[in-house]
């Protein structure tokens, strides 16, 4: 009984990391594609997230036939419990790929009013630490989970940067303000990127020790 509640665990934890790795991978060519101006590619993200929210769903029915049958207590009930929380975080994730992939399409051919500079650093620091929180949950990693959400406050601080780059052009020019609105909106769907990634790691945090709360730097 044990060996199959194992495999039907180890068979879910598989599933989360490459849903992770697709949402991941979404959210770095979303911001890529917006850079280049490439709508094709954005509209191929668009179309990829149905396979986001189909594996999120997948996920969620085997967790939920899983607690049914094995009827898990203690430690595997909270890990359960977490992973079917965490797949609905990572899918989320893919919404703000999608939503910044949706923007590029909505821009067609227009090009970008400022240069993207501080934007595609905030991608790949999300994509980092979203890579990081997944594989600090399947792992149980407790000290890497407490660490990760530390790096929100640089997420944070970059976009605060593009939000003053961003009023000043619409301070020079007032006929920006639609093209300013369009990076205002990746930038911020990154933000909340970064606050998805930390709530992925205090699920990490319940799992291990029981106690579901937010985390903060002074936590540590």
């Amino acid at each position: 009984m044990r060996a199959t509640f194992e495999a039907e665990l180890n068979y879910l934890k598989d599933e989360l990391l490459l849903l992770g790795n697709l949402v991941e991978q979404q959210i770095v060519e979303a911001v890529d594609s917006f850079k280049k101006r490439d709508v094709a590619s954005a509209r191929q993200i668009v179309e990829t997230d149905g396979k986001v929210n189909t594996k999120r769903f997948a996920i969620e029915e085997q967790v939920l036939i899983t607690i049914a049958t094995q009827q898990p207590m203690a430690h595997d009930l909270r890990l359960l419990a977490s992973i079917l929380e965490i797949a609905g975080e990572l899918e989320r994730i893919g919404d703000y790929a999608k939503g910044i992939a949706t923007i590029n399409i909505r821009m067609g051919d227009e090009e970008l009013i400022v240069p993207l500079i501080k934007i595609p650093i905030m991608a790949e620091k999300c994509a980092r630490m979203l890579h990081r929180a997944v594989n600090a949950f399947i792992k149980e990693d407790l000290e890497e989970a407490k660490l990760i959400p530390e790096e929100d406050d640089e997420v944070d601080r970059l976009y605060n940067e593009v939000y003053h780059t961003l009023m000043k052009q619409i301070v020079k020019d007032e006929d920006s303000i639609q093209r300013v609105s369009w990076i205002l909106w990746v930038a911020h769907n990154l933000e909340r990127v970064a606050d998805r990634v930390t709530n992925i790691c205090e699920r990490t945090v319940f799992t291990v020790t029981g106690e579901l709360k937010e985390i903060r730097s002074s936590d540590q």
